[in-house]
């Protein structure tokens, strides 16, 4: 199996910065897109960047400008910097893996614990 473990959370003042990280390990061949999705309280789980094993990358607009994904393919991690943080990035942070998995079949979708960015005064 494949397992994600993320790091980087934490409470920070509004205007500060974050990093994120996410290290996938296990029965891996290949990963193809990576992400990190956020929910705060009482919403849904949504988007907020992917990045693709080429490089390319998309972003919810809330976060455009602000945050930066990015990735290591060799060593099967994910980063997502964030600048600028506002009040509403206040939320739980899921690492996402769409992977192809060692003697298996198609592409399997992995999901990290979640670590809790706060930002606050």
């Amino acid at each position: 199996q494949v397992q994600l473990v993320e790091s980087g959370g934490g409470l920070v003042q509004p205007g500060g910065s974050l990093r994120l990280s996410c290290a996938a390990s296990g029965s891996i061949f290949r990963i193809n897109a990576m992400g990190w999705y956020r929910q705060a309280p009482g919403k849904q789980r949504e988007l907020v960047a992917v990045i693709s094993s080429g490089g390319s990358s998309n972003y919810a607009d809330s976060v455009k400008g602000r945050f930066t994904i990015s990735r290591d393919n060799a060593k099967n991690t994910v980063w997502l910097q964030m600048n600028s943080l506002k009040p509403e990035d206040t939320a739980v942070y899921y690492c996402n893996a769409l992977t192809v998995v060692v003697g298996r079949q198609g592409t399997y979708n992995y999901w990290g614990q979640g670590t809790q960015v706060t930002v606050s005064s």
